[in-house]
């Protein structure tokens, strides 16, 4: 995941300084706020002689038309308009180069994404916009999941609220950039922030429920009606690589892993139709409470040999809640 450095997050510091010493601790993107305020462009014309970095501009504006021709002369990486604020279907011309996105707050549904679904990424502002050092609204955690089902193919930036934890859980659900301003700034310098923001070693404010993946998209097949086609469809529909078995309460009973399958396969492979589904079922697998908090799950995650994929995650009474996997990190991070 990327990080975007609000870069008038400090205004303590002359913005060549901050840029400057932004630079030197290699963030990803700048990230520039632009409240319908045109000068907004003077800085970037500036930032453009001092460094190379990619520019992040979101822009919160009843008239978007009047920022055409600036995005032409002044072309950005990255262009955001604020969804609320807009009074009309959002149209670029074409020669506006760079990555468009559509900024949303809170409580805006993601299906307003839908008319801009020409867009590459969406913006979801976790916090109040152009307020800085906002706590991030665990609701987004919801809207970014249904946003990825939704839209597989399109980005999501976060703005709002990002410290170490919030990071670490946006991008094990594949969040490709977050924006990060006053957290980023006030601790004792940015290479500190920047390395808790992307460190495993972190602080822990958030439960696994927050952010895991409820049941009802969670791949489960009931011990009763098992069998080695079921746990295929399962695991092939659930795209995760595994599933659940839970007994006629929902309690877990085991999981059963493509590579528990083929591993039956193998055994039986002059007798296929002899293969018992139920050998198939890893009846200790490890597993997550969901109200236990990211710092228990990076705990259980060291302290196991094999590298963890997957998890499923229980309640008290070890009934079935949710899943959480770990693909976006293992392919971005590990």
């Amino acid at each position: 995941m990327k990080i975007s450095a609000s870069i008038y997050s400090d205004s303590s510091r002359p913005l060549k300084e901050v840029i400057d010493d932004l630079v030197q601790h290699q963030v990803d993107m700048l990230h520039v706020d632009c409240n319908d305020d045109i000068a907004v462009f003077d800085d970037i014309r500036q930032i453009r002689t001092w460094c190379d970095l990619p520019i992040d501009l979101h822009i919160i504006t009843s008239n978007p038309e009047k920022y055409f021709d600036l995005l032409i002369e002044v072309p950005v990486d990255y262009v955001t308009f604020q969804f609320e604020q807009l009074t009309e279907p959002l149209i670029f011309p074409e020669n506006i180069t760079g990555k468009k996105g559509l900024a949303v707050i809170t409580p805006t549904s993601i299906d307003v994404f839908e008319e801009y679904s020409n867009f590459d990424f969406i913006l979801i502002m976790a916090t109040i916009p152009g307020q800085s050092g906002g706590v991030f609204d665990r609701f987004n955690f919801t809207k970014i999941r249904q946003f990825r089902k939704k839209y597989p193919a399109k980005s999501i930036h976060v703005d709002g609220g990002v410290n170490g934890e919030v990071s670490f859980i946006l991008r094990n659900m594949g969040v490709s950039s977050s924006v990060s301003g006053s957290y980023l700034f006030k601790g004792p310098s940015i290479g500190h922030a920047l390395l808790n923001l992307t460190s495993r070693s972190i602080e822990s404010n958030y439960l696994i429920e927050d952010f895991m993946i409820p049941f009802d998209e969670s791949p489960v097949i009931s011990k009763n009606e098992l069998s080695l086609k079921g746990l295929l469809i399962a695991i092939e529909e659930g795209n995760m690589g595994f599933c659940m078995v839970v007994d006629e309460k929902g309690k877990l009973e085991g999981i059963v892993s493509s590579a528990d399958i083929r591993k039956g396969l193998i055994r039986k492979f002059d007798s296929i139709s002899e293969l018992n589904p139920m050998e198939l079922i890893n009846v200790n697998p490890i597993h997550i409470g969901s109200d236990q908090s990211v710092i228990d799950l990076l705990q259980k995650i060291k302290k196991t040999a094999f590298p963890v994929m997957y998890l499923p995650v229980v309640d008290k009474q070890n009934i079935v809640v949710g899943s959480l996997q770990f693909v976006h990190l293992i392919k971005g991070e590990i």
